[in-house]
């Protein structure tokens, strides 16, 4: 018989992972409620939800919380849309969406940003986006006479129904302005997650992910950028989100993804790489998503997957013998619950969610 997966030392290496105070959680202290999602999916697709606290799991999302009604990668930390759809997931496993003012929070994915320039007496300037680098610039230069003329600079959130929703249909993952097709779908998702894609111009927003395919089938972060697996998958899954999958060269796409399969049976996500467990999920569950999950050997994958597991302490590596972490824990799990493993609840190829959490939200069941 061959490998199987070791379903309770993932578990437990899940649970022990939140407890250390070492070198690697302190590095990732920035990211923890993506991490917390990683694990949190882990669990529940091995069907050990329970195992924690969901109360104590609630309340610290919830202090993640900025302001604006956007969540911070942990507490105290700025927000951005990468992290406020992990948080929205997270309640969305417990059932606890209702808890959010979600007006709020798709208004802060919806937001613009603008510089609010305020001196000591109380008078404001409102100062548009497209001065702001120019302000920046002066700052960086060392040239800041703000101070001695008793101004302090800080940053504001304003709703706005174009918000980070640019013109071209782009979005920007935060104040910064940064443009990039993850956060299309992170937007698009978050949005559906919450009942509020009807907020965006959902028409430009695929218009500008499709401007993104390029002459291989495949999708880059930008138009014109190189094709890689985790944009390709932000992209089919925010089409398939908004019912666009009709965009897609399905053929074409899929003989670039099913190339990505190695002699080991791992994936890679661009030519010419070593093969990693994370593509099992962004290059698997694109495959499934245009229906072409069939053009690879599944049962290879599976066996690469088990060979990454550390068989002693739990935890899912990138490759065979490497350190395990929660990031590949996930993405090797949630790779077989795509391919169907013995014992795994089933994922949501689009959402990221166990179809059963998927199907709460939609169909209230």
């Amino acid at each position: 018989m061959g490998k199987e997966l070791e379903a309770e030392k993932h578990v437990n290496y899940i649970l022990s992972v939140e407890k250390k105070n070492d070198f690697e959680s302190v590095v990732m202290e920035h990211i923890r409620i993506n991490g917390a999602y990683w694990g949190l999916t882990t669990l529940d697709l091995l069907g050990k939800i329970g195992a924690v606290d969901s109360k104590d799991v609630v309340s610290w999302v919830l202090e993640c919380q900025h302001e604006s009604g956007g969540f911070g990668g942990n507490i105290g930390h700025d927000p951005h849309i990468l992290y406020t759809l992990s948080a929205v997931q997270i309640l969305a496993l417990f059932d606890k969406i209702n808890v959010l003012d979600i007006d709020k929070v798709s208004n802060c994915i919806l937001q613009h940003l603008v510089l609010l320039l305020s001196d000591i007496s109380g008078s404001s300037l409102n100062v548009s986006t497209s001065t702001r680098w120019s302000i920046i610039e002066v700052l960086s230069n060392g040239k800041n006479n703000f101070a001695s003329r008793n101004f302090l600079l800080y940053l504001k959130f304003k709703s706005d129904i174009v918000g980070l929703q640019n013109e071209d249909g782009s979005f920007s993952g935060d104040m910064w302005g940064e443009v990039d097709t993850r956060f299309s779908y992170i937007a698009i998702c978050s949005l559906a997650l919450l009942h509020r894609l009807d907020k965006i111009n959902v028409e430009k927003a695929v218009k500008y992910v499709v401007s993104c395919k390029n002459l291989d089938g495949g999708f880059g972060c930008t138009p014109g950028a190189e094709s890689h697996a985790g944009q390709i998958f932000c992209c089919v899954a925010a089409l398939a989100i908004t019912g666009s999958l009709h965009q897609i060269d399905k053929d074409l796409l899929g003989w670039w993804l099913c190339e990505r399969q190695d002699k080991c049976g791992g994936l890679n996500g661009r030519p010419e790489k070593l093969p990693d467990v994370c593509y099992s999920w962004w290059v698997l569950s694109s495959l499934i998503m245009i229906d072409r999950v069939h053009w690879i050997d599944k049962g290879k994958l599976v066996k690469y997957i088990l060979d990454c597991q550390d068989k002693e302490k739990g935890g899912i590596s990138d490759r065979p013998n490497d350190a395990v972490d929660v990031f590949h824990t996930y993405f090797g799990v949630a790779g077989l619950s795509l391919l169907e493993y013995p014992g795994l609840k089933a994922i949501d190829p689009a959402y990221a969610l166990p179809v059963d959490v998927v199907n709460r939200i939609f169909f209230g069941r």
